[in-house]
């Protein structure tokens, strides 16, 4: 089957909300392009590989989002949504956006499933966590641990600021021992990390068969089957799993409606981290949370997204 492909030209700043846009108009994922994605190579890190500086003389000026959708009757509205949004978006973010100008092309299915991959390399997403594409290599240093990862279809393979702020802080509340709950797994790329960290015990949680088909997939693969168990389906639903610290990396309209439920699954005093939160939405989600019983340990942000570390109360 061939696809759509849009493309918004952008700026560094402003390419998760367009990515945002993009996945609520019906993307079924998106491709970030963006120069300041690939190292300096006259200023190696000692992690990276090293990069031919064609390579980034090759990539445009502009940032670009890519997104892919199912031709059908109703893309031409959808398109003009988009477009609508996006015009909406440069009022709402402090940052230039950048011409949001849209490109569309068509695509043949086995070509845009692969081409983002090109851009996908081993990175560090804390200070021991390595996000790892299962087909590249890594010359792995001591104290590394090393998360294998082949996304799919599924949401989270960790360049993403959610993510990256979600592994942050869960390096920095694992103590080793603990019961973890990962909602809305994606890829299982939380779940996966929490078992590196020394979780005892992970539950990996999606209600998308996708992501838990992908999800079991990279548990699989990193050896970790003892440690995480992924299921499909609601937490609320059917589910009475307690843990010490609860991730859950998704929206901040489902954050704030799991706020309360999600207390029974939480013991008294642990950790609750979540993401997947606007700036916009930051004062909506902490009121919430504050509201049905946790304390406010830790706001990070980055570009345009938070994340929020807080505790159950007793």
């Amino acid at each position: 089957m061939d696809w759509m492909e849009w493309v918004v030209h952008t700026t560094t700043a402003a390419a998760d909300a367009v990515s945002d846009l993009l996945i609520r108009a019906g993307s079924t994922g998106t491709m970030v392009e963006d120069r300041a994605d690939i190292p300096d190579p006259e200023h190696p890190n000692g992690y990276w590989e090293i990069i031919d500086p064609a390579l980034i003389e090759a990539m445009p000026e502009d940032v670009l989002v890519h997104g892919w959708f199912e031709p059908g009757p109703e893309l031409p509205d959808t398109l003009a949504a988009l477009k609508a949004d996006l015009e909406q978006l440069r009022g709402r973010i402090a940052c230039d956006p950048g011409t949001l100008a849209v490109d569309t092309l068509q695509v043949h299915d086995q070509d845009w499933s692969e081409v983002w991959k090109q851009f996908y390399k081993p990175f560090r997403a804390g200070k021991t966590l390595v996000v790892k594409p299962t087909w590249e290599t890594w010359d792995a240093q001591p104290g590394d641990r090393v998360i294998e990862l082949d996304p799919g279809m599924a949401f989270g393979s960790g360049t993403h600021e959610t993510t990256g702020l979600c592994l942050a802080l869960l390096e920095e509340t694992l103590q080793g021992g603990e019961a973890v709950i990962d909602v809305g797994t994606g890829s299982g790329i939380l779940a996966i990390g929490a078992a590196l960290l020394g979780a005892r015990d992970v539950l990996a949680i999606d209600i998308d068969p996708d992501a838990v088909r992908v999800a079991e997939e990279n548990v699989a693969h990193n050896g970790l089957q003892d440690r995480v168990r992924v299921v499909r389906g609601n937490l609320l639903d059917k589910q009475d799993a307690v843990c010490e610290v609860c991730v859950a990396n998704i929206i901040a309209d489902v954050i704030c409606a799991f706020a309360e439920p999600l207390r029974q699954h939480i013991a008294p005093g642990g950790w609750f981290i979540c993401s997947g939160i606007l700036l916009a939405r930051e004062e909506e989600v902490v009121r919430r949370l504050e509201e049905t019983g946790y304390r406010i340990t830790d706001i990070r942000r980055r570009g345009e997204w938070v994340a929020i570390r807080s505790r159950r109360g007793e």
